[in-house]
């Protein structure tokens, strides 16, 4: 291990993650056409410096300072040139009609590289890679539409990242005005967009296309990226329908949660109409962001120490200050508003409320693999 690296470790720097995707071989491949100035230039430069070493005496220095400046015909004064020869003045001007018609040449593949505009679209987008590299435990949103926008500004503020992948031209457009960090001009159903996306890195995919084929061929991709790649968890992949049989069908090919918007509707009218205060409670509790209560679902992981144990003897409300209201067994099972002597089993869900802090207090907890010691003082 060198110093640098050394150094590195002792100050806790981490370098920057590379994408998968790089896209180096299309900035080489746009790179390309400049390759014949440059090494024009540097022959012109080589012939100029010996040819004034040759015919007019010069140093290694002041011939080369001598090519510089005559061969980008920036005019003369700095050296002898009033006592050149007659070989060396022919030489001269061969070399400054020499400079400006590489460098005409150089402007003109300069323009015609800019003016396809294939340069700069290859750099914003690898410039966007490396940012979407730096992601971990995001969400990868695929395709525009009203559905997204309000997912995004949800995910915006709960302070998730997340990237947004579409195929259409307005996608950089749409990003400005929506004010979306990262995203994505591509298929997202393609092996190489997941992988532009940093999808391995991701906890999930939500794809809330109008189009039922969509959905359904990006959840098809998503479980195969997930085979292919051995990945150690597999992704949440939340979707839409509009109809029973089409939310069967997602959720049999992959899909965890499968949302639908008529549904939603219909249950929201439903409960306004028979239970107006039950649902402005709800309003109140669970969509609006500066509430400081939270409500989340904790799975309890096999090894931990509340395995086993009643739901009184964790003491989780005494030392987080939050409230068990329900629990999911591992069969799937809900039980709504436990007793303090049901017992916690492995890899149950414990339905938790509380303030934030509380919950992330609680998921700790409940991670350990020996007994906490808050525990004596309760």
């Amino acid at each position: 291990m060198n110093l640098a690296s050394r150094i590195r470790k002792f100050l806790h720097w981490e370098t920057a993650p590379k994408p998968y995707i790089t896209l180096n071989d299309e900035l080489y491949a746009q790179l390309l056409p400049f390759r014949t100035p440059l090494i024009l230039i540097q022959l012109c430069m080589l012939l100029g410096t010996l040819g004034y070493v040759y015919l007019e005496d010069y140093t290694i220095m002041d011939a080369i300072f001598q090519t510089g400046y005559t061969f980008t015909t920036v005019g003369f004064g700095a050296l002898k040139e009033g006592e050149f020869s007659a070989a060396g003045q022919i030489f001269t001007v061969t070399l400054i009609i020499l400079g400006f018609t590489v460098f005409t040449i150089a402007v003109g593949i300069v323009v015609e590289v800019v003016r396809k505009g294939e340069l700069s679209r290859i750099l914003k987008e690898r410039r966007m890679l490396y940012k979407i590299a730096r992601l971990k435990k995001h969400f990868v949103v695929c395709y525009h539409n009203e559905y997204t926008l309000e997912v995004t500004q949800e995910l915006r503020q709960n302070h998730i990242p997340f990237v947004v992948i579409d195929p259409r031209d307005e996608i950089h457009q749409w990003a400005i005005e929506h004010k979306y960090p990262n995203y994505l001009q591509a298929e997202p159903h393609s092996e190489i967009s997941m992988l532009k996306a940093h999808l391995a890195s991701a906890k999930g995919l939500i794809t809330l296309s109008h189009s039922i084929s969509d959905n359904i061929a990006l959840i098809a991709s998503v479980r195969l990226f997930e085979r292919e790649h051995y990945l150690p968890r597999p992704y949440y992949v939340i979707s839409s329908a509009d109809n029973s049989s089409d939310i069967e069908k997602l959720k049999k090919l992959g899909a965890d949660t499968v949302v639908s918007p008529t549904r939603l509707t219909a249950q929201r009218v439903s409960a306004m109409a028979a239970r107006p205060d039950m649902e402005n409670l709800l309003e109140e509790f669970l969509y609006k962001s500066d509430n400081p209560l939270n409500m989340e679902e904790i799975e309890v992981p096999k090894y931990s120490w509340a395995v086993l144990k009643k739901l009184r003897e964790t003491h989780l409300r005494d030392i987080t200050n939050t409230s068990v209201v329900g629990i999911t067994k591992k069969d799937g099972k809900f039980m709504s508003m436990p007793k303090g002597d049901v017992l916690v089993t492995s890899e149950c869900k414990l339905l938790v409320i509380g303030t934030q802090t509380g919950i992330s207090m609680t998921r700790e907890l409940l991670r350990r693999r020996e007994k906490p010691k808050e525990l004596k003082y309760v």
